[in-house]
């Protein structure tokens, strides 16, 4: 997968890039990174970007044209009324805002068959309407609140994105039992060494060596803790029979302590 980050700020953009898992999925060829400067596509001498909004109001609003032609140069075209529409299908051209549909691990999924992700990260107070008409395929959203920019938004994206790529994970099937995977529930409890620390025990369970009983239990706390965080997820979750016997198990035992889960 391509993956191209249009900013005002690069040097912003590229520190994470060059760490951890995403570092290691460039070097072995999984991903590539295009930290791309939108001031490399001003025509003035100051490299202005962004300009006072018609009609009046406060702050200031992103130019259309340094946009167009940088998505226009990732896309190997120039001129175009919309670039948009010249993008191959499995290229998605992302702007980051708060307008934008929310983005879940789901959406996540969607991304990560794509060939090219390039991303928009817009500032100020806002991106000029001409470039959500006609230069992206998409506006996503990572949550009801407003940053400063769209970089830390689209890197939380690439994150989310890139870890579900075959072979950028260690283990093969490390995404499928994460919080909002494959199972559709959220994680239970982990633990590690040691087995107690500061009064704090590890469940028995865990150290019986039983392979089935623990596979056992840990469905049984993820199922608990997604019923006491996030009930709504059950509502779409991939559950089986003995999944619905053990949340009517688990609705009983809590009656049973005034509504409590655990």
């Amino acid at each position: 997968m391509i993956i191209d980050i249009i900013t005002i700020f690069p040097d912003m953009v590229r520190a994470p890039l060059a760490e951890s898992m995403l570092a290691r999925a460039a070097a072995s060829g999984l991903l590539t990174f295009n930290v791309v400067n939108l001031r490399d596509f001003t025509h003035d001498r100051h490299h202005v970007t962004d300009d006072y909004p018609y009609g009046g109001g406060e702050g200031m609003v992103m130019k259309p044209e340094p946009i167009f032609e940088a998505v226009e140069a990732l896309l190997g075209v120039t001129g175009l009324e919309r670039p948009a529409a010249a993008a191959p299908p499995a290229t998605r051209i992302i702007l980051m805002c708060p307008q934008g549909r929310a983005f879940t691990q789901e959406v996540a999924r969607e991304l990560s068959g794509a060939k090219r992700l390039i991303f928009v990260c817009g500032h100020y107070e806002g991106i000029d309407e001409r470039v959500r008409l006609a230069a992206v395929t998409d506006e996503l959203s990572i949550g009801d609140y407003v940053l400063t920019g769209g970089e830390l938004p689209a890197l939380v994206v690439v994150d989310a994105v890139a870890r579900l790529i075959p072979g950028v994970l260690g283990a093969a099937a490390g995404s499928g039992h994460d919080s909002f995977g494959d199972l559709g529930v959220l994680e239970g409890p982990q633990y590690t060494r040691p087995s107690s620390y500061r009064g704090l025990d590890v469940p028995e369970v865990l150290l019986s060596g039983d392979h089935g009983r623990i596979a056992r239990w840990r469905r049984r706390q993820a199922l608990a803790r997604t019923l006491e965080r996030r009930p709504d997820l059950l509502e779409r979750a991939r559950l089986s029979p003995a999944d619905a016997a053990i949340i009517e198990e688990l609705g009983e035992e809590a009656a049973g302590r005034g509504g409590r889960l655990v």
